[in-house]
């Protein structure tokens, strides 16, 4: 992961800290892009509308409501979908890619990525989760940016959560007003505190990703997010002992478990798995693919009360 750069009067940052990204204003144009599965034109249209009502001036990248021939769960194929999200990284009228929707895909379309012209691009938003998940650990180890694991644009979250899409525009606009990120479900599984640098987000992708280039080398230092969705409880055994064998998971700080919607019932499974790390863990966060979701920065400094409920950020989200 990269480091975001420091005067020499600065403390140093804690090793993991990654460059946080301009914070979005009035009239700033962002882009609404499909990297994996295809969302229905009328969720693009709406969410696009919210965007506008925000202040911005929003484009959709054309894949953002394709579908492929060959496979219909993909947002159009690999090379245009990596083409769409380059194009609008690259573009330095850009401030920020919005993501449609998750689904599958992001795997496939890494590879056709120039992460040498994006990095050169500099930093700039992208918000998204579940198969996002793939993206954010792509940008923090190619590019070194933070990431927002937040409510997408054409999901029923996004459109008709208000709690959801106000967290997320607070967020990018006013991202000093969300640097304590709590929940009323939140409660320890594993009690105290512990700092880090947050990561994470869907268990699957995490898992998945492990060994490939874009995946994090470690979780040592961070503040670990685990969230996922659909799954019986012995795949997400299956995940978390794949972490666990592969030694991805020494050194972690303490972990911050979000929404385990249509999973079977985990909480026992996750303290077997995870508890003995020795670390704080602390349930339910409120993130992830629940009715009603926050939106959590990746890449910032950050400290974990489980006792409390909480995960405050050193700093916010975006500058």
């Amino acid at each position: 992961m990269g480091a975001r750069t420091v005067s020499t009067s600065e403390p140093a940052l804690p090793e993991g800290v990654l460059t946080r990204p301009r914070r979005l204003a009035d009239g700033d144009r962002v882009v609404v892009a499909s990297p994996s599965g295809p969302a229905p034109q009328d969720r693009i249209a709406t969410g696009a509308a919210m965007l506008r009502g925000w202040g911005l001036e929003v484009d959709v990248a054309p894949s953002a409501g394709a579908r492929s021939q060959r496979f219909d769960y993909l947002a159009g194929d690999d090379i245009a979908r990596a083409q769409d999200l380059q194009d609008a990284w690259c573009d330095p009228s850009v401030s920020a890619v919005l993501c449609a929707r998750g689904g599958y895909g992001v795997q496939r379309m890494l590879e056709h990525l120039d992460w040498d012209k994006m990095r050169a691009a500099g930093p700039k938003v992208l918000v998204g989760y579940s198969d996002i998940t793939a993206l954010h650990t792509a940008f923090a180890t190619k590019l070194g940016v933070v990431t927002l694991h937040g409510p997408m644009v054409a999901t029923e979250v996004f459109v008709n959560d208000e709690r959801s899409a106000e967290h997320l525009r607070r967020t990018l606009f006013e991202p000093d007003s969300t640097t304590t990120l709590m929940s009323d479900a939140a409660r320890p599984v594993v009690p105290g505190r512990a700092s880090g640098v947050t990561l994470g987000g869907c268990l699957s992708l995490l898992a998945a990703e492990v060994g490939t280039p874009t995946g994090h080398p470690s979780a040592a230092g961070a503040i670990l997010l685990l969230e996922d969705v659909d799954e019986k409880a012995y795949r997400i055994d299956g995940y978390l002992t794949h972490l666990l064998r592969s030694g991805w998971l020494e050194g972690v700080a303490g972990v911050a478990v979000g929404s385990w919607q249509g999973c079977e019932p985990v909480e026992d499974l996750v303290r077997d798995r995870l508890g003995g790390l020795g670390v704080p863990i602390l349930w339910d966060l409120g993130f992830g693919h629940c009715p009603s979701t926050i939106t959590v920065p990746l890449g910032v400094a950050a400290t974990l009360d489980a006792n409390a409920g909480t995960l405050m950020l050193d700093t916010p989200a975006l500058v």
